[in-house]
């Protein structure tokens, strides 16, 4: 791989390395990460990245449609063991999504959209711990646009009262660092052409 991607490859890594130990489960074998860590570069290659924003340009939300991410899942857990293939499918879905959706810059606020019962299912610990991103999307632009301490002031400002002692204690599972670092890279990249 280039140093581009090894780059990359480090930072799916350490994502995935911190998935797993925050929901108590054994992360895949090395080998299994690697592959798919390099797998997915190879899909950044064939498929490019969404193609960036122009200063003047606000972008739109979007989704890929279910089908296309599961051919894009295939592709990226292609040569997976049985054994794993199932463990990584979540985390693995959520990265697909992270390098494809295209680029916005005003944020859906899903970290504080409020349901009937008045609570926010992305302030949830439980469900946090099952996201990459933890609170935020996968494709919020605030992981770009904001550094680590607004974005923490942020968070804290729209985090129901209730759960903000749990926010301060698990914040590296709502508000992850690491996810940070390959939204920055994939953006630098972009923007880079490649």
């Amino acid at each position: 791989m280039t140093h581009a991607g090894n780059a990359f490859a480090d930072l799916v890594g350490a994502i995935l390395a911190r998935y797993f130990r925050q929901n108590d489960h054994p992360a895949p074998p090395e080998a299994e990460l690697a592959r798919f860590a390099a797998q997915l570069w190879a899909l950044i290659g064939e498929r490019g990245l969404p193609r960036p924003l122009g200063p003047a340009e606000l972008g739109t939300p979007g989704k890929l449609p279910e089908t296309e991410v599961a051919l894009l899942l295939d592709y990226v857990l292609g040569g997976t063991s049985p054994a794993w293939r199932a463990t990584l499918e979540g985390p693995a879905s959520q990265l697909v999504k992270a390098c494809f959706y295209p680029e916005f810059k005003t944020c859906r606020d899903s970290y504080r959209a409020v349901s009937p019962d008045g609570t926010c299912r992305r302030q949830e610990l439980a469900r946090a711990r099952g996201r990459v991103s933890g609170a935020h999307c996968v494709d919020c632009p605030h992981w770009v646009a904001l550094t680590p301490e607004q974005h923490g002031r942020l968070l804290a400002r729209a985090w129901q009262p209730a759960g903000a002692a749990e926010l301060a204690a698990h914040r590296d599972v709502f508000l992850p660092e690491d996810f940070r670092a390959l939204q920055r890279y994939l953006h630098a990249l972009a923007r880079a052409g490649i």
